[in-house]
């Protein structure tokens, strides 16, 4: 019988067993929303009302699209897309493309475009191309906001001086001249008080300007305008919401098939840039808000393309105007606490009892304090700041031919025109090389800043031979980038100039960028660090006689001293300097023997080389300034603790002292040790450092030799040297509770071992002798110096701080999140 098939005719029904001795399974699970969601909501439907209204006026919608899309965009896009906490609707920037496509194909062709557009990014989403969205260049895409915000604001000034727009940024500037020669009063007036109430409101003083600031001022300038309007019988249009029953509502497309088609991609585009863009920024914003109440999750963008979407679709169908992420809404969604989608959602169903209950209210709202309202977010679009960061970035040209062309040509035609300047930057930047060459005492020194391609090989060339046959010569690369030309031109020079008696020294900015390395250096390819991976960079030996046994010949071969013939190298070029008298005499085994000092040679020849040309200009600085450290860190002298690399320290930052077991001996005692007293005193009274560390670490040989040491037999230096760790031992006894005290610890976790143990309590113990010695006594009375005691543990590549706040002294882990710029 088949393993498939249940043995008995029950068994396919599964049983859920009530386990015993455990409570009984609750209910059903209700839906619940937060607190902090239910705020939140409000204040973003107090703030979509009065922009969704002007979004739709602007456009020249029917003004219930704009409820329609803020009401599909927090319900539709708030439960399916994948940005939580931002809010979807009726966006500032595709007010001028929605406006277009409706004086060209009318509301319904322009609601059945939408719903394309809506399809378009479904099939986006499922491609899962949401992250290549963000590749444009920021440039353009707040070149594009820019150019949408200018031709807002200057269309809706026509309305707001009590006029009618035009189609276009150019019919608008030319018209205004004579609108301003013909001004309705009232209309002005009323967008005077909208643009002062949003001006003042958040900027009221005291208290009471801190209670009333938390009132969205849209609402507030729209509702003052309004009531001022009512109050004293101003004569103005106002909104006119007609009956739900005559809404339109999409129809078939109507027009020529490669116009729909680029209508159709432009609606898809800006939507789904805009709305990815605000997703990315919405994550930067819950990150930085404090004191979460809950855990957001960061976006899924291939999701949050799939509710943009689907809600586009809705909208689309339903006669609502496209929908896109919204950053205003969506900034007071964060900033008012919300912790889920819920507060999306729940904005929206706010908007649909609104569209239903009050529009009444609605249709008292002048179409001059909404314009002004419109107004207002379209200037707020060319944004200083996104300028100052564009000319940081040398971009500024991207940006202004972005603007330029939204604003006079259209917003597909200005992206693309933007697009093809940033293509142009780019190969500008790339082929734009500057060389130079220069002659400081001899030395001819050769700077190549830019990228290094076959089109700079011309002027490379030519510098190069300006450096005379003989000369020494130091080539620098500060770039990223060298092509075969380059590289090809570069080395035939040095092996030229160098059989002509010269010497050539290339270096780049990145270690590794250099051409290749001079036989005096052994052809080692080392990189200034990989002598702290045990990489020797060990020769292989010299060929066995034939007939030999290679590995008799030259002993077991290992991962850096490959006992093979000569071939490539562990950088992979090859090696032709293993014949015999390359580093010295064959010896009897017949291996090269290597010269004395050959390691340390090499790895001063690799400082010279790689690390030197970074740090000539500091080291410099600190010869001619002297040395001004800001801590004495005193550490054991264990070679695997590096205490520049763990503290990320540079040349002149750390006065360093290092002994075996970090031991801090007495002051004044007969077994004292003067020389540690001595770096003490000048340390804390000559270079005045602000603190000082003591710094154990793991697995350190002074704290094991000490558990084992016998005091009473100590005969040689380092067994009388181990004294000073005593007291030490002292603090840990066998029994750790013997005394009731609280022993040093690590947060987390017990000590590993006895040893460990020792470690921790041996940092307590030399943070108390030198608070002994009168020079630290002194600065610690006056406040001018602290005292930290660290733990490093060389296995994990982790350090602990000591926090004394706690009994017996406490290690906590330094972690990324607690470090400050």
């Amino acid at each position: 019988m088949s393993a498939c098939v249940p043995a008995r005719a029950d068994s396919a029904r599964t049983k859920h067993v009530h386990p015993p001795h455990s409570p009984p399974p609750g209910g059903p699970r209700r839906f619940r929303v937060a607190g902090a969601d239910v705020s939140a909501s409000i204040a973003v439907f107090l703030i979509a009302l009065p922009l969704s209204l002007g979004i739709a006026l602007a456009t020249g919608a029917p003004l219930q699209a704009g409820l329609v899309a803020a009401a599909v965009g927090g319900i539709v896009a708030g439960r399916i897309g994948g940005c939580p906490l931002q809010v979807s609707g009726p966006a500032a920037g595709l007010t001028v493309v929605t406006a277009d496509l409706i004086q060209q194909y009318g509301w319904r062709t322009t609601c059945a475009i939408t719903v394309f557009a809506g399809i378009a990014q479904l099939g986006l989403g499922c491609l899962r191309v949401a992250r290549t969205a963000l590749a444009v260049s920021p440039a353009i895409v707040h070149g594009m906001l820019a150019g949408i915000g200018v031709t807002i604001a200057v269309a809706q000034l026509h309305i707001v001086l009590g006029g009618t727009p035009q189609s276009s940024v150019p019919d608008n500037l030319v018209a205004l001249p004579a609108q301003l020669a013909n001004l309705h009063p009232a209309d002005v007036a009323v967008s005077v008080l909208t643009l002062t109430l949003l001006l003042l409101w958040p900027r009221l003083p005291g208290r009471a300007g801190d209670i009333l600031g938390k009132l969205p001022a849209a609402l507030i300038a729209v509702g003052g305008a309004t009531a001022v309007a009512a109050l004293t019988g101003l004569r103005l249009p106002k909104v006119d919401l007609p009956s739900w029953s005559s809404h339109a509502l999409a129809s078939l497309p109507e027009g020529p098939v490669l116009g729909l088609v680029a209508a159709v991609l432009t609606t898809t585009l800006v939507c789904s840039v805009q709305s990815l863009l605000g997703a990315v920024a919405v994550d930067k914003l819950v990150a930085a808000r404090p004191a979460l109440t809950g855990r957001v999750k960061r976006s899924d963008l291939d999701r949050e393309l799939l509710g943009q979407g689907a809600a586009n679709i809705v909208s689309g169908s339903l006669g609502g105007l496209p929908i896109a992420g919204v950053a205003v809404r969506s900034s007071a969604n964060v900033a008012a606490g919300a912790v889920s989608r819920n507060s999306t959602m729940l904005h929206g169903v706010l908007v649909v009892i609104a569209a239903l209950l009050l529009v009444p209210a609605l249709e008292l709202i002048p179409l001059a304090s909404l314009a002004a309202l419109v107004m207002s977010v379209g200037l707020k679009m060319v944004s200083l700041n996104h300028i100052r960061t564009v000319t940081r970035h040398r971009e500024v040209l991207v940006y202004a031919v972005t603007t330029c062309g939204v604003v006079f040509l259209g917003v597909l035609e200005g992206v693309v025109l933007g697009i093809a300047v940033a293509v142009g930057v780019a190969l500008h930047r790339l082929t734009r090389t500057r060389i130079t060459h220069d002659d400081v005492e001899g030395v001819h020194h050769v700077h190549v800043r830019g990228q290094l391609t076959f089109l700079a090989v011309p002027r490379l060339s030519r510098v190069l031979h300006q450096v005379p046959h003989g000369a020494d010569a130091v080539v620098e690369l500060d770039g990223s980038f060298m092509d075969h030309a380059a590289y090809e031109t570069l080395q035939d020079w040095q092996k030229t100039h160098t059989a002509q008696g010269g010497s050539v020294d290339i270096t780049g900015r990145r270690p590794g960028t250099r051409i290749s390395e001079p036989a005096e250096v052994d052809g080692c390819r080392c990189r200034p660090w990989t002598p702290w991976r045990n990489h020797q960079c060990e020769r292989p030996s010299k060929a066995p006689a034939p007939g030999t046994d290679r590995r008799a010949a030259s002993g077991s071969p290992t991962r850096e001293s490959p006992a093979t013939t000569p071939g490539p190298n562990a950088s992979g070029t090859s090696d032709e300097s293993s014949a015999p008298g390359a580093y010295g005499t064959p010896g009897a085994t017949g291996t090269t023997e290597q010269p004395r000092g050959h390691e340390l040679a090499r790895g001063i020849s690799a400082f010279h080389r790689n690390t030197a040309p970074l740090m000539r200009r500091e080291l410099a600085r600190l010869a001619r300034e002297g040395q001004q450290p800001s801590q004495l860190f005193l550490t054991c002298a264990d070679s695997r603790v590096v205490t520049s690399m763990i503290t990320s320290s540079g040349p002149g930052d750390l006065f360093v002292v290092r002994n075996v077991g970090n031991f801090v001996p007495l002051p004044g005692e007969e077994s004292g040790d003067d020389s540690v007293a001595a770096a003490i005193e000048y340390a804390v009274d000559v270079l005045k450092v602000r603190s000082i560390t003591v710094c154990g670490h793991s697995g350190c040989g002074a704290m094991q030799a000490l558990l084992g040491a016998d005091p009473a037999g100590a005969r040689t230096p380092l067994q009388r040297w181990l004294r000073h760790g005593l007291p030490s031992l002292e603090r840990v006894p066998a029994d750790a509770a013997e005394d009731g005290r609280e022993r040093p610890r690590l947060a987390g976790r017990a000590p590993a071992d006895a040893a460990e143990r020792l470690c921790l309590a041996n940092v307590v113990q030399q943070l108390e002798h030198l608070r002994a010695h009168e020079s630290v006594a002194r600065a610690l009375g006056a406040g001018d110096l602290e005292l930290q005691g660290m733990y490093f543990h060389v296995g994990e590549a982790q350090s602990y701080l000591l926090s004394e706040d706690t009994e017996g002294g406490v290690f906590e882990l330094v972690r990324e999140t607690n470090l400050t710029a």
